[in-house]
Protein backbone atom coordinates (compact mmCIF):
# COMPACT_ATOMS: atom_id res chain seq x y z
CA UNK A 1 0.00 0.00 0.00
CA UNK A 2 2.77 2.57 1.04
CA UNK A 3 3.68 2.55 -3.14
CA UNK A 4 0.35 2.89 -4.25
CA UNK A 5 0.62 6.34 -5.51
CA UNK A 6 3.76 6.13 -6.58
CA UNK A 7 2.99 2.99 -8.33
CA UNK A 8 -0.54 4.66 -10.25
CA UNK A 9 1.57 7.49 -11.65
CA UNK A 10 3.99 6.00 -13.67
CA UNK A 11 3.70 3.82 -16.99
CA UNK A 12 6.62 0.79 -16.40
CA UNK A 13 6.58 -0.20 -20.14
CA UNK A 14 7.63 3.61 -20.89
CA UNK A 15 9.78 4.69 -17.66
CA UNK A 16 13.36 2.97 -16.72
CA UNK A 17 12.34 3.66 -12.97
CA UNK A 18 12.16 0.78 -10.65
CA UNK A 19 8.57 -0.84 -10.00
CA UNK A 20 9.18 -2.05 -6.60
CA UNK A 21 7.71 -5.00 -7.22
CA UNK A 22 11.05 -6.85 -6.45
CA UNK A 23 12.22 -4.82 -2.96
CA UNK A 24 15.60 -4.40 -1.68
CA UNK A 25 16.47 -4.60 1.87
CA UNK A 26 18.01 -1.90 3.70
CA UNK A 27 21.28 -0.07 2.22
CA UNK A 28 22.94 -0.43 5.52
CA UNK A 29 22.69 -2.68 8.10
CA UNK A 30 23.16 -0.29 10.96
CA UNK A 31 22.30 2.90 9.72
CA UNK A 32 19.70 4.00 7.03
CA UNK A 33 19.77 4.63 3.66
CA UNK A 34 19.54 8.91 2.18
CA UNK A 35 19.77 9.79 -1.26
CA UNK A 36 19.26 13.15 -3.51
CA UNK A 37 18.34 13.37 -6.34
CA UNK A 38 18.73 16.53 -9.34
CA UNK A 39 15.93 15.84 -11.08
CA UNK A 40 15.52 18.40 -14.31
CA UNK A 41 11.77 17.63 -15.49
CA UNK A 42 9.24 20.37 -15.84
CA UNK A 43 11.61 22.13 -13.69
CA UNK A 44 14.72 21.33 -11.60
CA UNK A 45 14.68 20.61 -8.33
CA UNK A 46 16.53 18.34 -5.56
CA UNK A 47 14.47 14.96 -3.93
CA UNK A 48 15.24 14.31 -1.04
CA UNK A 49 14.58 10.83 0.41
CA UNK A 50 14.79 9.06 3.75
CA UNK A 51 14.71 5.44 3.97
CA UNK A 52 12.49 4.45 6.84
CA UNK A 53 9.86 1.40 7.12
CA UNK A 54 10.60 -0.61 3.83
CA UNK A 55 10.37 2.54 1.76
CA UNK A 56 11.83 6.15 1.11
CA UNK A 57 10.10 8.86 2.08
CA UNK A 58 10.52 11.46 -0.61
CA UNK A 59 10.45 15.49 -0.46
CA UNK A 60 11.03 17.59 -3.42
CA UNK A 61 13.05 20.76 -2.85
CA UNK A 62 13.06 23.02 -5.69
CA UNK A 63 16.13 25.26 -4.52
CA UNK A 64 18.06 22.33 -3.33
CA UNK A 65 19.38 22.00 0.04
CA UNK A 66 21.73 24.79 1.36
CA UNK A 67 24.34 24.38 4.14
CA UNK A 68 23.73 27.88 5.39
CA UNK A 69 21.19 27.49 8.42
CA UNK A 70 19.53 31.07 7.37
CA UNK A 71 17.79 29.11 4.49
CA UNK A 72 14.71 27.84 5.07
CA UNK A 73 14.17 25.70 1.91
CA UNK A 74 10.72 24.53 0.72
CA UNK A 75 10.66 20.82 0.71
CA UNK A 76 7.27 19.46 -0.64
CA UNK A 77 6.22 16.03 0.07
CA UNK A 78 5.69 13.55 -2.65
CA UNK A 79 4.69 10.06 -2.64
CA UNK A 80 7.10 6.96 -1.13
CA UNK A 81 9.38 5.75 -3.48
CA UNK A 82 10.62 2.11 -3.54
CA UNK A 83 13.92 1.40 -1.96
CA UNK A 84 15.87 0.63 -5.27
CA UNK A 85 15.51 4.05 -6.56
CA UNK A 86 18.04 5.20 -4.12
CA UNK A 87 20.42 3.95 -7.14
CA UNK A 88 18.22 5.46 -9.95
CA UNK A 89 20.13 7.52 -12.61
CA UNK A 90 18.74 7.99 -15.70
CA UNK A 91 16.40 9.46 -18.21
CA UNK A 92 12.71 9.57 -18.29
CA UNK A 93 11.59 10.00 -22.02
CA UNK A 94 8.16 10.86 -21.07
CA UNK A 95 4.81 11.08 -19.03
CA UNK A 96 5.43 11.35 -15.41
CA UNK A 97 8.51 13.39 -14.17
CA UNK A 98 9.42 12.95 -17.48
CA UNK A 99 13.77 14.42 -17.66
CA UNK A 100 16.53 13.53 -16.20
CA UNK A 101 17.80 12.14 -13.40
CA UNK A 102 20.94 12.48 -11.84
CA UNK A 103 21.94 10.58 -8.28
CA UNK A 104 23.30 13.93 -7.04
CA UNK A 105 24.30 12.47 -3.23
CA UNK A 106 24.12 9.41 -0.92
CA UNK A 107 24.99 7.71 2.03
CA UNK A 108 23.23 7.07 5.73
CA UNK A 109 21.34 8.90 8.01
CA UNK A 110 20.24 8.41 11.86
CA UNK A 111 16.87 10.20 13.59
CA UNK A 112 18.12 12.52 16.44
CA UNK A 113 14.72 11.70 18.08
CA UNK A 114 13.65 8.72 19.55
CA UNK A 115 9.91 8.65 17.96
CA UNK A 116 10.25 8.60 14.18
CA UNK A 117 7.36 8.21 13.46
CA UNK A 118 5.77 10.63 16.09
CA UNK A 119 7.84 12.93 14.94
CA UNK A 120 6.77 12.59 11.32
CA UNK A 121 3.37 13.16 12.66
CA UNK A 122 4.35 16.06 14.24
CA UNK A 123 6.01 17.83 11.54
CA UNK A 124 9.51 18.36 13.19
CA UNK A 125 11.99 15.50 12.01
CA UNK A 126 15.66 16.35 13.05
CA UNK A 127 18.17 13.82 11.52
CA UNK A 128 22.17 13.65 11.10
CA UNK A 129 23.15 12.73 6.96
CA UNK A 130 26.25 11.25 6.43
CA UNK A 131 26.75 11.45 2.57
CA UNK A 132 29.16 12.82 0.09
CA UNK A 133 28.18 16.63 0.23
CA UNK A 134 25.44 16.86 3.20
CA UNK A 135 26.41 16.17 6.02
CA UNK A 136 25.60 17.16 9.96
CA UNK A 137 22.22 18.01 11.46
CA UNK A 138 19.33 18.75 9.94
CA UNK A 139 15.40 19.66 10.21
CA UNK A 140 12.79 19.15 8.34
CA UNK A 141 9.47 21.18 9.48
CA UNK A 142 5.69 21.21 8.07
CA UNK A 143 4.38 24.05 7.66
CA UNK A 144 0.58 25.70 6.90
CA UNK A 145 2.12 28.44 4.58
CA UNK A 146 1.61 26.70 1.20
CA UNK A 147 -2.12 25.45 1.68
CA UNK A 148 -2.96 28.38 3.70
CA UNK A 149 -3.64 30.56 1.10
CA UNK A 150 -5.54 28.06 -1.07
CA UNK A 151 -9.55 26.73 -1.07
CA UNK A 152 -11.43 23.95 -2.36
CA UNK A 153 -9.86 20.81 -3.16
CA UNK A 154 -6.41 22.34 -3.60
CA UNK A 155 -6.40 23.17 0.04
CA UNK A 156 -7.13 19.77 0.82
CA UNK A 157 -4.87 18.27 -1.50
CA UNK A 158 -1.66 20.31 -0.23
CA UNK A 159 -2.29 20.27 3.53
CA UNK A 160 0.61 18.95 4.72
CA UNK A 161 2.53 18.29 2.05
CA UNK A 162 4.33 21.65 2.93
CA UNK A 163 7.61 21.02 4.94
CA UNK A 164 10.82 23.42 5.37
CA UNK A 165 14.49 22.25 4.81
CA UNK A 166 16.43 23.48 7.08
CA UNK A 167 20.11 23.25 8.46
CA UNK A 168 20.97 22.87 11.95
CA UNK A 169 24.70 25.63 12.86
CA UNK A 170 27.16 22.86 13.33
CA UNK A 171 30.73 22.03 11.64
CA UNK A 172 29.13 21.25 8.22
CA UNK A 173 27.21 24.30 8.34
CA UNK A 174 28.28 27.26 5.87
CA UNK A 175 28.35 30.13 2.89
CA UNK A 176 28.75 27.65 0.57
CA UNK A 177 26.00 27.06 -2.16
CA UNK A 178 26.42 23.80 -2.20
CA UNK A 179 24.14 22.59 -5.18
CA UNK A 180 27.00 24.98 -7.63
CA UNK A 181 30.11 23.87 -5.93
CA UNK A 182 29.17 20.23 -6.35
CA UNK A 183 27.03 20.03 -9.35
CA UNK A 184 28.00 16.50 -10.77
CA UNK A 185 26.74 13.15 -10.11
CA UNK A 186 28.24 10.55 -7.27
CA UNK A 187 27.61 7.56 -9.13
CA UNK A 188 28.60 8.42 -12.67
CA UNK A 189 32.01 9.80 -12.49
CA UNK A 190 32.29 13.47 -13.78
CA UNK A 191 28.85 13.12 -15.31
CA UNK A 192 26.33 16.12 -15.57
CA UNK A 193 23.05 15.86 -16.72
CA UNK A 194 24.14 16.38 -20.69
CA UNK A 195 26.43 13.34 -20.07
CA UNK A 196 23.61 11.50 -18.68
CA UNK A 197 21.33 12.13 -21.32
CA UNK A 198 24.28 11.30 -23.88
CA UNK A 199 24.55 8.40 -22.51
CA UNK A 200 20.94 7.68 -23.46
CA UNK A 201 19.15 9.06 -26.52
CA UNK A 202 19.51 13.00 -26.69
CA UNK A 203 17.18 12.95 -30.13
CA UNK A 204 13.59 11.74 -28.08
CA UNK A 205 13.50 15.58 -27.03
CA UNK A 206 15.11 17.75 -30.32
CA UNK A 207 11.55 18.66 -30.83
CA UNK A 208 9.25 18.37 -28.09
CA UNK A 209 11.18 18.41 -24.55
CA UNK A 210 9.52 18.36 -21.54
CA UNK A 211 10.04 22.30 -20.73
CA UNK A 212 10.16 24.70 -23.94
CA UNK A 213 9.60 27.53 -22.30
CA UNK A 214 11.42 29.90 -19.50
CA UNK A 215 15.01 29.10 -18.25
CA UNK A 216 14.03 25.27 -17.78
CA UNK A 217 13.04 25.17 -21.82
CA UNK A 218 15.97 27.56 -21.85
CA UNK A 219 18.09 25.11 -19.89
CA UNK A 220 16.72 21.85 -21.68
CA UNK A 221 17.81 23.38 -25.06
CA UNK A 222 21.68 23.78 -23.70
CA UNK A 223 21.66 20.19 -22.21
CA UNK A 224 20.19 18.26 -25.72
CA UNK A 225 22.61 19.91 -27.90
CA UNK A 226 25.61 19.17 -26.02
CA UNK A 227 24.39 15.63 -25.53
CA UNK A 228 24.03 15.34 -28.75
CA UNK A 229 27.66 16.97 -29.45
CA UNK A 230 28.68 14.12 -27.04
CA UNK A 231 27.26 11.69 -28.41
CA UNK A 232 28.50 12.39 -32.07
CA UNK A 233 32.10 12.53 -30.58
CA UNK A 234 31.72 9.35 -28.58
CA UNK A 235 30.61 7.66 -31.98
CA UNK A 236 33.44 9.44 -33.87
CA UNK A 237 36.31 8.07 -31.69
CA UNK A 238 34.93 5.05 -31.13
CA UNK A 239 34.57 4.68 -35.25
CA UNK A 240 37.02 1.70 -37.38
CA UNK A 241 39.78 2.43 -38.15
CA UNK A 242 40.30 3.21 -42.31
CA UNK A 243 43.88 2.07 -42.17
CA UNK A 244 45.18 0.25 -45.25
CA UNK A 245 45.44 -3.18 -44.22
CA UNK A 246 48.80 -4.49 -43.15
CA UNK A 247 48.50 -7.51 -46.28
CA UNK A 248 47.61 -4.78 -48.47
CA UNK A 249 50.36 -2.48 -47.33
CA UNK A 250 53.01 -5.03 -47.23
CA UNK A 251 51.73 -6.05 -51.17
CA UNK A 252 52.37 -1.90 -52.36
CA UNK A 253 55.59 -1.91 -50.77
CA UNK A 254 57.10 -4.93 -52.94
CA UNK A 255 55.61 -3.41 -56.08
CA UNK A 256 57.15 -0.17 -55.22
CA UNK A 257 60.58 -1.60 -54.59
CA UNK A 258 60.88 -3.82 -57.50
CA UNK A 259 59.61 -1.38 -59.74
CA UNK A 260 62.50 0.81 -58.06
CA UNK A 261 65.14 -1.83 -59.05
CA UNK A 262 64.15 -2.03 -62.66
CA UNK A 263 64.18 2.25 -62.87
CA UNK A 264 67.84 1.86 -61.58
CA UNK A 265 69.18 -0.97 -64.12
Amino acid sequence: MALEEYKKKRNFAKTPEPSGDKPKGAKSKDQAFFCVQKHLASHLHYDLRLEWNGVLLSWAVPKGPSLNPADKRLAMHVEDHPIEYGDFEGVIPEGYGAGIVMLWDQGTWEPETDDVDASLKKGDLKFRLKGYKLKGSWVLVRTRGYAAGRSGAGRDADSGRSWLLIKHRDDWAGPIDITTFAPLSVKTPDADLADILAADNPAIWRGNPPAKGGDTGQMFQRIIARALEIQHANQRSSAPSQAVPAKRTATKRAKIAKAGKRASR
